[in-house]
């Protein structure tokens, strides 16, 4: 298959590497220009450009600069909404991965209100990518166990980055094969947490954004709830 991704840091990278090993083409990247600390480049954008992949700088993905022939994209630790428009120029369409239980936790920090909320249990899954943040199909999921003491930083790196990489490979092997899981989520189970402190979700190619977006909409139930819980 022809894979483009969209991602960032270790994960990116580790996502990158994951599906060239699988016999995948990497068609292009969408990375941040540097690191989180501004030093250096990014790592899915130096393992693209080692390999002299197309790298796009995150933000500016669009329907009309995604490579001709993509069957596939891949958000690896990506902040940019993928619109309706790039989704549709690819075959396949787009997944993602969240490190949560979907539908719960919905949102840029699923794993600190996971922590926050003191829940006995965490998870991963890999969706479709459609019109609601994620929102979308489940193609793949599973879950770890939390033990005391676990941070944000231990249960990303330890067990959810690790976990992310075994679902991907199983998706990926699947569509290699012409299988296409697809299981909607459970709305009535669904939670949106608000983000701790940073920007909104970046939605490029969305013509219109109202205030009744339901891909946008704050649980205020649940976050409510997490400093109670903390």
């Amino acid at each position: 298959m022809k894979v483009f991704i969209s991602g960032q840091r270790m994960f990116g990278a580790d996502v990158y590497r994951l599906v060239r090993r699988l016999g995948h083409e990497v068609v292009g990247v969408s990375a941040p220009a540097l690191d989180s600390r501004g030093q250096r480049a990014d790592r899915l954008r130096a393992c693209a450009e080692n390999d002299r992949v197309p790298w796009l700088e995150a933000g500016r993905l669009r329907a009309e600069v995604l490579p001709d022939g993509t069957d596939l994209i891949v958000g690896a630790h990506s902040h940019d909404f993928i619109g309706r428009k790039t989704r549709h120029r690819a075959r396949l369409g787009a997944i993602g991965y969240h490190p949560s239980l979907l539908p719960r936790h919905r949102g840029r920090d699923a794993i600190r209100w996971t922590i926050a909320m003191r829940d006995p249990i965490a998870g991963g899954s890999v969706y479709w990518m459609s019109e609601r943040v994620d929102g979308g199909d489940l193609a793949a999921q599973d879950f770890v166990h939390l033990h005391p003491g676990e941070t944000v930083d231990s249960l990303w790196r330890e067990k959810l980055a690790p976990l992310g990489l075994r679902l991907l490979e199983a998706v990926l092997c699947d569509l290699a094969q012409g299988i296409v899981r697809r299981q909607p989520q459970d709305e009535a189970a669904a939670t949106w947490e608000p983000s701790f402190g940073r920007e909104p979700v970046f939605r490029p190619d969305l013509e219109l954004l109202g205030r009744g977006d339901p891909g946008l909409t704050v649980d205020r139930r649940a976050a409510r709830a997490a400093p109670q819980a903390a």
